[in-house]
């Protein structure tokens, strides 16, 4: 019999291990002292030991590898695992491969300017959003001041004409050929009303996201720190671009907080 010690070495993995294995019975010992609870291993156990440590370095569950070792599994069976967890492991791989770009680009930064970039830039996906809202186009980037703060107003006044919450508010922008098409409305899950539209803002699986602080005089400055962070990463717009205005109270605008948010797909 091998103590858990020297089963535990010759396995090179911890006591800790061999007792949390013990415990979810993936991996029971030959012996257990009543006296004193010291498990003992049958020399015999390395192969079974050595088989949940190879499983577990390819990264399968405890639950699938006790599935394996005590149900038996063939080959099929095996392959489809196995061809599950290579899709997993090209994922993490690929996360991680944009993560060390990130870094890079940050040090490279740093280098270059000697501080940390102006905005903090995040990838997340975005809800879906139904608004009570309204919509206008405009012609030139100029305009745009003179019709979001009346259009937000307006909604306002009749969600509170009708006792509704004003939740979040939302802008989306969408520029083409012949201008940029708005569209304002706070968060609504009511009923129809007369005065504003419902408009349902799809979901996006992936956008990039930065938060910008203070007036809308600078935002330029922060949105295209976003379009230069979606360039360095590969990826291109899809979509129209939003802004979730999470605080503009004040008439200066020096505490708003803004999330800029743009759908992003790879190139």
């Amino acid at each position: 019999m091998l103590s858990i010690g020297a089963f535990a070495q010759i396995g090179q993995v911890t006591h800790r291990m061999l007792r949390h294995w013990d415990t979810s019975g993936l991996l029971v010992p030959a012996h257990v002292d009543a006296f004193s609870g010291y498990r003992s291993y049958d020399p015999s156990q390395l192969h079974r030991l050595h088989r949940i440590v190879a499983l577990r370095q390819l990264g399968f569950g405890l639950d699938d590898i006790a599935s394996m070792l005590d149900d038996g599994i063939d080959g099929e069976r095996l392959t489809l695992l196995l061809n599950q967890r290579r899709e997993e492991v090209e994922r993490e791989h690929r996360v991680a491969a944009a993560r060390l770009v990130d870094v890079e680009r940050r040090l490279q930064h740093i280098a270059k300017e000697n501080h940390m970039s102006r905005i903090e830039i995040i990838d997340k996906p975005l809800p879906a959003a139904r608004l009570a809202a309204r919509t206008a186009s405009v012609a030139e980037q100029a305009e745009v001041a003179a019709v979001v703060g009346p259009a937000f107003d307006a909604i306002a006044e009749v969600l509170d004409t009708v006792g509704a919450s004003r939740a979040t508010p939302i802008a989306q922008y969408d520029t083409g050929d012949d201008g940029m098409h708005i569209t304002v409305g706070y968060e609504y899950s009511g009923p129809a009303l007369d005065g504003v539209e419902i408009v349902e803002l799809p979901a996006a699986p992936t956008a990039i996201c930065g938060v910008h602080l203070g007036g809308m005089d600078r935002i330029a400055d922060s949105w295209m720190a976003i379009h230069e962070e979606i360039l360095a990463r590969g990826l291109v717009p899809a979509g129209p671009c939003r802004e979730l205005y999470v605080r503009a109270v004040s008439d200066d605008q020096t505490d708003w907080v803004t999330e800029l948010q743009q759908p992003v797909s790879r190139s």
